[in-house]
């Protein structure tokens, strides 16, 4: 993924109401921005950080700009902008770079699915294989040197465990796939100190089949690619 225009620097002030961020421009002027997250976004909004934001030519919003991602002090790239993860997931099918989903001809998505009214990421079909219903979720959050996922508790994210739970006990391919969107982050844990109903779901997951893939983003403030394998640590 390109950015196009090219995102352009600000020094983030403080993030507030979930969705806003006020930044101080290049320029010296101040701004506010929107911010495509609804996480609690620990470790990745400390004010003095630089952000990268993209710019958006539609004259219909009331912000211009776009919290993309976070230069932490400590030179950490982090994207913050979660729609960016189910497209760059996507990209990496189409490409092949993901070789635990290839081989599909295929790809749906927001399918409606399971008993508890959900939408499936995407629905892979076709390829003589079994269909692959694959939940993404974006992990962001690095305490100790450690991956996580989630940063806050998520009665959704609980949801999706349960309906993916359902679709590897009928015969077909459950997977979850944490998109790793920190430079600083190897691998992924479930975060059971901060949810533990995740925790413990997430094990009952594994035990009924539901596949767990991890794949590293490669964050610059030129393009975004989802790239390489890593890890999710089960314990």
């Amino acid at each position: 993924m390109i950015f196009t225009p090219p995102l352009q620097k600000a020094t983030l002030i403080k993030r507030y109401k979930r969705f806003l961020a006020d930044v101080i421009l290049e320029d010296g002027s101040q701004t506010t921005l929107h911010v495509s997250n609804t996480g609690a976004m620990s470790g990745c909004a400390e004010p003095g950080d630089i952000i990268w934001y993209s710019t958006s030519d539609n004259p219909k919003r009331k912000y211009q700009y776009s919290w993309e991602l976070t230069q932490t002090k400590a030179d950490h790239m982090i994207c913050v902008n979660t729609i960016r993860a189910n497209q760059l997931v996507e990209e990496a099918i189409n490409s092949n770079q993901i070789t635990e989903l290839s081989g599909y001809a295929k790809l749906q998505r927001e399918v409606k699915y399971g008993s508890e009214n959900s939408k499936i990421d995407f629905l892979l079909s076709d390829g003589g294989l079994a269909d692959a219903y694959v939940e993404v979720k974006s992990a962001t959050l690095l305490d100790n040197n450690q991956g996580f996922f989630p940063d806050a508790v998520t009665t959704r994210g609980q949801k999706h465990l349960r309906e993916l739970m359902d679709v590897a006990q009928s015969g077909k391919r459950a997977v979850l796939l944490f998109a790793v969107l920190h430079s600083g982050i190897e691998s992924v844990k479930a975060a059971s100190h901060i949810d533990k109903k995740y925790g413990e779901l997430i094990q009952q997951a594994l035990s009924a089949g539901v596949e767990i893939i991890v794949y590293k983003a490669t964050i610059s403030p030129e393009k975004i690619s989802l790239e390489n394998q890593s890890s999710f640590i089960a314990s």
